[in-house]
């Protein structure tokens, strides 16, 4: 009895701190832009410090899909939203171009995660590039003086771009896309990383 009391003890714990955490941090309206740009690099970095350590080929799998699938919306709501916006506001060419080569190159491998699976013998070698690529990419942009600190610095609507992410990341979650509008980005930083090569 007494140890039925302690598990119930337990996982209301740890529903009332997830819930904590939840209203602290992940509801669209409580986050500036910044602050979702930034909780999603934070949780692609766990699922690669994860990937890291994980043994099994379908961990590994599950791992690599999902931080594919992160990045890949992640890398749009950026561009079509956070991107234009800060170079409106900025005119920081050169930061803005950097980031969407950088963007450009991980889709390039995040697609040839995708087309292999724990079986290839590349298959940790691109997703452990992947990682120190998003790593690079991460500091840039959170680094003092970066695209961040810059972004707070200009005159932008951070609330309000944050709301427009995250509605944003929600349609793609749910799979759903606007019309022409993600094929246009598709073919804008193809040709990206075509001029890149």
């Amino acid at each position: 009895m007494a140890k039925a009391r302690k598990r119930k003890n337990t996982a209301r714990a740890r529903a009332g701190s997830s819930s904590k955490r939840s209203s602290r941090g992940s509801s669209p309206r409580a986050q500036d832009a910044i602050g979702l740009l930034k909780a999603d690099h934070r949780q692609v970095e766990q699922w690669f410090g994860e990937f890291e350590s994980a043994r099994s080929d379908s961990r590994k799998q599950t791992l690599a899909t999902n931080i594919c699938k992160a990045l890949k919306v992640h890398t749009q709501i950026e561009e079509e939203i956070f991107y234009p916006a800060f170079l409106e506001a900025t005119e920081e060419e050169d930061i803005h171009h950097e980031a969407e080569v950088e963007h450009a190159g991980a889709k390039n491998l995040i697609a040839q995660i995708e087309a292999s699976d724990p079986g290839d013998e590349y298959f940790d070698a691109k997703v452990t590039v992947l990682s120190e690529m998003i790593k690079h990419h991460v500091k840039e942009e959170e680094q003092s003086g970066g695209m961040f600190a810059k972004a707070r610095q200009a005159d932008m609507d951070l609330k309000g771009l944050g709301e427009q992410l995250a509605a944003r990341k929600a349609q793609l979650m749910n799979g759903e896309e606007r019309d022409g509008n993600s094929v246009g980005r598709r073919s804008r930083s193809s040709s990206v990383v075509s001029n890149v090569r």
